[in-house]
């Protein structure tokens, strides 16, 4: 993949390009994009005032149904009834009179068997509610409708899309100039909803979108914003009059390998309760991304080389990328589960079920334009979960989030003359900030931060803005050939 030349950065953060990136222990390599890789966003809007509310759920139970794909129709359990857990079935008696659907009926508690744990549900429901089908069309379950047509072969992914697409919706964003669409995650049962600003805001191009969000069901809610985060791209909006939707619910993205299984579910191109599987590629990678939601505030030094990102957004069909301004570095899950156009916003789930990271941008291999480059490579882009939540709660709680400010002027340190290390090079420590409380000076060189390699600037940028503002961390850093060490209690980023 061809990587943007960005030398340094600014405030504890830099518009260093992608450079190398390690993964977290028990990981492996992580994959690269194709030469001369672009990328793209999704639709956008701005604030909207919405009553607080309580932190997210870590748990939740089913109550909604899906849908079949936009434009086709829909089809199954009426919006908003409840799941009934029915009893474990007593063993029956064998029969010497047994019917020939007796061998099928086994195959399908067979097939409930492997996909029971990862729904949530036990075997026997799923046998018996889910994939029980006298011709193996489409089953009507709860909470959705998942199409089976051969009961032996059902796999765990169909497990895993049962219990994850009630919580997914689709959003449709739009204003004077245009619209676009993305995908969004469930919060809570009365219907806040997780997406990224760049969904909300049409990459800032509107603060007052018109949002309307459609459920896995089929029902369609008018939506306003709650508040957005353009430093993280992430945005809680709130559907109207809703209640008993299906909150998603949260693993702890820092326990992930690479290796491990994903499932991205969204709507690309508009293709509401779309499914596509991979595995984690790599983690702790930063990236950086255009983005017109943010104002260029500086975290770009005026003398570096700003230089094209080989990631964007990826927008949703109908609505074009408004010109960029500034750039933001985020760290992310890389996965090579298809993500593409619209899945911005949408679901990255575990083995189970479970959300381990948020949707937000795509390597493509290259073309004259990002809508002509837009489709994917296998180089997709997630926010961990663990950043999604603390976002989402401040987002909800007051309609802002804060961010880490380390107070030092970074760069590459590959780049340095003489160099013989990789990681973020500081250039100057802003007077009384946190960097400077924690002893650290120009030259020196930061190799790691909470654990987490520092290949180069951005690294840093992204891993220090992860946190909140007033958050303590620890970092390791090389001075004059020395590893030392040092405890630091990050400021607070602002306009």
């Amino acid at each position: 993949m061809s990587e943007p030349h960005t030398p340094g950065a600014n405030e504890s953060g830099a518009a260093g390009h992608t450079g190398p990136t390690d993964s977290t222990a028990n990981d492996t390599a992580a994959n690269s994009a194709a030469p001369n890789a672009q990328t793209t966003p999704v639709p956008g809007a701005e604030h909207a005032a919405v009553p607080p509310r309580p932190p997210l759920p870590q748990t939740s139970s089913f109550a909604a149904a899906p849908t079949q794909p936009h434009g086709y129709g829909w089809a199954g359990q009426a919006p908003g009834q409840p799941l009934h857990e029915q009893p474990e079935p007593e063993a029956a008696e064998p029969s010497t009179d047994a019917k020939v659907g007796a061998g099928k009926i086994v195959a399908v508690l067979v097939a409930a068997a492997i996909v029971g744990s990862v729904s949530g549900l036990g075997g026997a429901f799923i046998g018996s509610s889910m994939f029980e089908s006298s011709s193996g069309t489409v089953v009507q379950s709860t909470p959705q409708n998942v199409t089976v047509n051969d009961t032996d072969s059902v796999n765990q992914t169909t497990g895993i899309a049962a219990k994850t697409l009630p919580s997914v919706v689709t959003i449709s964003a739009s204003s004077s100039d245009g619209g676009g669409t993305g995908s969004g995650v469930v919060l809570s049962e009365d219907g806040y909803v997780v997406t990224n600003t760049h969904v909300v805001t049409l990459d800032g191009a509107t603060s007052a979108p018109t949002l309307r969000v459609t459920t896995s069901d089929g029902k369609v809610y008018d939506a306003e914003i709650v508040g957005t985060d353009p430093m993280y791209d992430l945005a809680v909006i709130k559907l109207e009059d809703a209640s008993g939707l299906q909150p998603i619910e949260f693993a702890d993205s820092s326990s992930l390998n690479v290796g491990d299984t994903t499932v991205a579910v969204g709507a690309p191109l508009g293709l509401s309760n779309t499914v596509t599987t991979g595995i984690v590629s790599a983690l702790n990678r930063s990236i950086q991304i255009a983005s017109s939601a943010v104002p260029d505030s500086g975290e770009q030094e005026d003398d570096q080389q700003g230089g094209q990102s080989p990631f964007e957004f990826d927008f949703g069909q109908g609505q074009g990328q408004s010109g960029s301004t500034g750039t933001i570095s985020i760290a992310v899950i890389q996965t090579d589960a298809a993500i593409n156009p619209g899945n911005s916003g949408g679901a990255l789930v575990d083995d189970e079920g479970k959300l381990i990271g948020v949707n937000v941008a795509i390597a493509t291999a290259g073309g004259t334009s990002s809508s002509e480059a837009a489709g994917s490579i296998g180089v997709g882009f997630s926010i961990p979960s663990n950043v999604v939540e603390r976002i989402a709660n401040e987002l909800i709680d007051s309609g802002e989030a804060t961010h880490g400010l380390l107070g030092a002027m970074v760069g590459n340190a590959a780049d340095a003359e003489g160099s013989s290390t990789t990681g973020a090079l500081i250039s100057e420590v802003t007077d009384g900030g946190a960097a400077a409380a924690a002893g650290l000076r120009a030259d020196d060189v930061v190799t790691e931060f909470n654990g987490v390699p520092i290949a180069d600037a951005t690294d840093l940028t992204a891993q220090v803005r992860a946190l909140a503002a007033g958050a303590d961390a620890s970092l390791v850093y090389v001075r004059d050939g020395e590893t030392l060490s040092a405890d630091v209690t990050l400021g607070e980023l602002t306009d």
